[in-house]
């Protein structure tokens, strides 16, 4: 009989997330910490990074914090080298920053499709390849990135920022096809709209609040908390035969045509 138990354990596990200073980021950092893994918080906001891994040590914890910025693959290079000279292994790598330009496409500049695509795609690329060779190597690893619901459903003005996000779920696909063989496994989460600072302006229209809690079964918006557990799930054996993957954690917006309302209450079969 398997302990369930152990298979969610990351004790002694060398952790590594990038954006960790808020969002998702941080209780992705907080998720991995309270589950027993070391966790190095990286993110260009130095300060916000420091923060999170004082709070995972004051929980009891282990962490560490790097000044990164996620859109320079040298940068993240030399992440990954400093993590491997310290500890000598990564085992788990999450990568969750993102930029959104809102605007129409007639509208965009060439400068703003490439500040997206350059934090969110080839930023995606830099770390799968920073991090994913030494799991080669070790033939382990757990790589995790964020996509988003908008890789599948979108609205006029996101068309850069969605294509963006279902070129990293094809990232996922293909490099897991890739490192299979060497024991990687490579998988995303796929949040729809959660509470976090970035989101800050929109929850302060209580119009667009409640237009975009609607559109999920549970007509509310997610919590970071929630996909930070998504991705300890993730990083952790539970996991094992999970590779290739977007893990939906959008309170099933993308399983409904529209706002859950007026249906008729059925009651169940006996």
């Amino acid at each position: 009989m398997h302990d369930y138990r152990q298979l969610v354990s990351l004790n002694g596990r060398i952790a590594v997330v990038l954006g960790a200073s808020s969002g998702i980021g941080q209780a992705s950092a907080h998720a991995l910490g309270q589950f027993g893994a070391h966790v190095i918080c990286a993110d260009h906001d130095a300060a916000g990074a420091q923060a999170t891994a004082e709070q995972i040590a004051a929980g009891g914890g282990s962490a560490e914090h790097r000044a990164v910025d996620a859109a320079s693959g040298a940068d993240i290079l030399a992440l990954a080298e400093q993590v491997l000279v310290r500890h000598g292994q990564v085992d788990v790598a999450v990568s969750t920053p993102a930029l959104n330009i809102r605007k129409r496409i007639l509208d965009y500049t060439d400068d703003e499709f490439d500040q997206v695509m350059n934090l969110n795609l080839k930023g995606a690329f830099h770390f799968l390849r920073a991090f994913g060779r030494p799991m080669t190597q070790r033939r382990c690893g757990s790589l995790i990135l964020c996509s988003s619901m908008r890789a599948v459903t979108l609205e006029p003005g996101l068309g850069i920022y969605a294509a963006s996000k279902a070129g990293i779920a094809q990232l996922v696909k293909g490099f897991a096809a890739e490192v299979g063989e060497y024991g990687v496994r490579v998988n995303a989460v796929m949040p729809s709209i959660i509470e976090t600072r970035l989101t800050a302006p929109l929850k302060e229209r209580r119009d667009i609040y409640d237009t975009y809690a609607a559109h999920t079964v549970f007509n509310r918006w997610g919590q970071a908390s929630e996909v930070g557990a998504a991705v300890a799930f993730l990083a952790s054996d539970a996991a094992s035969y999970v590779t290739g993957s977007s893990l939906s954690v959008d309170g099933g917006w993308t399983a409904i045509d529209g706002p859950p309302t007026g249906l008729t209450q059925t009651r169940p079969s006996q």
